[in-house]
């Protein structure tokens, strides 16, 4: 069973995220009070424990959020569902609407490893329902595009 093992938000943009008891997904708008949110189709990130834990074998001690991702999950392969897949993350739905990203100016996560998992397993997403969403919350695929 697929679920949220962490939830992590950030003030300023650049900076790594810190964990936090639940966030807020709102319309239009992404997580309130962290500092990527928007009306913009990267409003949420998501990455998996399970791309965490290749890393932690290069750098002992990752926390969630050190990659900048809000949600951290478990038992689930994010970075094959397609875009248009949508999920529900405890009382909130999302819709995937990009599977990584370019790595900003190499994260200081790649210049001590030489390698990140963000730009290709990790996966962004927007707000189709809101609701909070909390570490223990289970991850339900609700669609995948064409089905």
């Amino acid at each position: 069973m697929a679920e949220v093992v962490s939830v992590n938000i950030s003030e300023e943009k650049g900076t790594v995220k810190r964990e936090v008891p639940e966030i807020e997904l709102k319309l239009r708008h992404g997580i309130l009070g962290d500092a990527h949110a928007g009306d913009w189709h990267r409003q949420i990130s998501l990455l998996a424990e399970e791309s965490i834990s290749t890393m932690r074998a290069l750098l002992p001690g990752l926390q969630p959020g050190a990659f900048a991702e809000n949600i951290n999950t478990r038992g689930i392969e994010l970075k094959v569902l397609p875009v248009g897949t949508r999920l529900r993350l405890g009382e909130a739905v999302v819709e995937v609407t990009q599977i990584g990203k370019e790595c900003h100016s190499d994260c200081e996560i790649k210049k001590v490893t030489g390698k990140c998992v963000m730009p290709t397993e990790g996966i962004f997403a927007v707000v189709i329902k809101e609701g909070t969403v909390r570490r223990g919350d289970i991850i339900e695929v609700l669609k995948e595009r064409g089905v």
